[in-house]
């Protein structure tokens, strides 16, 4: 850390030294160490020593004395202190200008100096100042780590943090969002997150003092335009929560001493974040629960539950429609986001609840709509407020926005979604979430997965599920289909999918070709083989009836009648 040189030179073993070169250094230059040094150098010296020597016959010997006072300055040593038996003869000029043009304090000493005594005056004097800023240090820490526990701002703790140190400093998140600024230029740190054109250049070796302090190994330098400033990544909980940025007038600057304060202010922002993420999970956690219990347990709202609510910032009197979603994954790279949910070492920010939320609220934002969502064993669960008219386009258009941003951030992931809306007024959580649940499910266990399905359109499909299964209806069922079930195992093709579409578009060929990507003579010669397998005539009302209704049935009927289904088959 070291002390001025002005003040080692007060001490009583210093008291008749005579200032040679640079006196207006002595309160800018310190000293950390000090040293008796004769010819040679060589690598006995340390940056920001004072280096004690008697230099002997140092007028007689100009050229040696000369590489003696360079490889004293080549060390980065503070002053040379020469102690010689005849103070009224000068240095050599050219040793005075050598040390004048390079910033190096020469003292001269009586001879009758005792180096032993200036050492250790020196080293007392230093080691107490090095304690002193230690015990400064300390209590920057305890201060610091107050202030957290107390739930200061970031501004608070980085103004703490500049008083100690007199550095500029700053605080940026992951978002690159400003969190605390302490006369730190703002263009800067523009410039650092791109926000701006000043040119930005990362140094690939940081100039600091030494590499004596385990936290130089961790500062990045940046050079903005004619500007320098530092920079040390804030981790909480294994996670990069942000940036300390510190802008030095100069390198020299970071000693040890702000080197301790700034891993002081590193810590105390971590702590910050790691409270902050806490009591952000903490709330995100009682959200879930309430909201997952008004979609599944409470079928009637009372003043508990409404006050309860309103604590959580939801108002419960508005008209809602519920949206209930699954997902499926394919391809999805290693490390994704479900090998790392809940797992220790890892935020919960990184799981897919945390994409899918950050798209809520950028939807609910961007449609001035009010939401409440939950998220349970792969099942979402949304509150969408909705208006008495054209709900439909608020949900759809609510939908789109989420799905279209979460395409670009998880390719892979594919969602289907049931929407219910049960108008009832404050008791139509419960029921709307039954109906968004009860579409989902009719519309996964019929058609490929993906796609959104309102409950309102799922009349026909739970008018089938409420027939009963004769021994007459299953055979009709089986005896209609299984052609095409046996054809599509075989072939590893999907002809009950194509009728299927065929039916959505009311045998519109060329819309049904577009849709399933076939060409038009592609999609005919599967018509045709439907019709040849089933005895079916398509362009036919009824048998299109018959066949359309006997897939509905049994893919709603399907895991009810597998063991009559495989019993009538064998027969077939």
């Amino acid at each position: 850390m070291g002390i001025k040189l002005a003040e080692v030179m007060n001490i009583p073993s210093l008291h008749d030294v005579h200032v040679v070169t640079s006196e207006s250094l002595l309160e800018t230059k310190k000293v950390e160490w000090v040293s008796i040094v004769e010819l040679p150098v060589q690598n006995f010296i340390r940056k920001h020593e004072l280096v004690l020597s008697t230099a002997t016959n140092f007028n007689h010997h100009s050229d040696l004395s000369y590489q003696f006072v360079s490889d004293i300055i080549q060390s980065g040593a503070t002053a040379l202190a020469i102690a010689t038996n005849n103070q009224t003869e000068p240095l050599p000029q050219k040793i005075i200008d050598l040390a004048n043009d390079n910033d190096l304090v020469l003292l001269m000493l009586g001879w009758k100096s005792n180096f032993s005594d200036i050492v250790q005056e020196s080293l007392q004097m230093i080691n107490e100042h090095n304690e002193n800023r230690r015990k400064k240090t300390e209590r920057l820490r305890i201060r610091l780590t107050d202030q957290v526990l107390n739930n200061s701002s970031l501004e608070t703790l980085m103004e703490i943090l500049y008083k100690e140190i007199n550095i500029p400093v700053a605080i940026s998140d992951e978002e690159k969002q400003i969190r605390a600024n302490y006369d730190f230029d703002q263009e800067i740190i523009d410039a650092i997150n791109q926000f701006n054109d000043l040119p930005v250049h990362l140094m690939e070796t940081p100039a600091v003092p030494s590499s004596d302090h385990p936290l130089y190994q961790h500062i990045n330098q940046y050079v903005v335009g004619d500007q320098t400033c530092y920079e040390l990544t804030i981790f909480s909980n294994h996670k990069k929560q942000g940036y300390l940025l510190f802008m030095p007038d100069s390198s020299d600057e970071l000693d040890w001493f702000v080197m301790h304060a700034l891993e002081h202010g590193l810590t105390a922002c971590a702590l910050y974040f790691l409270t902050e993420n806490a009591i952000e999970m903490t709330e995100i956690r009682l959200k879930d629960n309430f909201v997952m219990q008004l979609a599944k347990d409470i079928e009637r709202i009372d003043a508990k539950v409404l006050s309860k609510g309103s604590l959580l910032g939801y108002d419960l009197s508005l008209q809602y429609a519920c949206i209930v979603g699954d997902f499926t994954t394919n391809h999805y790279p290693e490390n994704s986001w479900h090998e790392e949910k809940d797992q220790p070492g890892h935020s919960s920010l990184h799981s897919l609840n945390y994409y899918i939320q950050k798209e809520i609220t950028y939807a609910e934002q961007q449609l001035n709509r009010r939401t409440m969502s939950s998220f349970e064993e792969g099942e979402v669960v949304i509150f969408l407020e909705i208006d008495e008219e054209g709900h439909q386009k608020t949900i759809s258009h609510f939908l789109d926005m989420i799905e279209r941003r979460l395409h670009d951030q998880l390719a892979g992931v594919t969602f289907a979604w049931g929407i219910g809306i049960h108008n009832q007024g404050l008791q139509s959580f419960y029921e709307s979430y039954q109906e968004a649940r009860t579409a989902l499910d009719l519309h996964v266990e019929q058609s490929t997965f993906g796609g959104r399905t309102f409950f309102e359109e799922t009349k026909l499909n739970r008018l089938l599920l409420s027939i009963e299964g004769t021994e007459a209806l299953i055979t009709i069922v089986n005896d209609t289909i299984r052609p095409l079930l046996d054809y599509d195992q075989k072939k590893k093709s999907d002809l009950i999918h194509t009728f299927m579409t065929y039916q959505t578009f009311k045998g519109n060929v060329s819309q049904t070709a577009r849709a399933l990507f076939l060409h038009r003579q592609t999609l005919l010669y599967r018509l045709k083989r439907i019709e040849s397998l089933t005895g079916l005539t398509l362009v036919d009302s009824d048998d299109s009836f018959l066949l359309e209704m006997s897939i509905r049935l049994w893919q709603l009927k399907n895991g009810e009648w597998n063991e009559t289904e495989t019993r009538s088959s064998s027969d077939i």
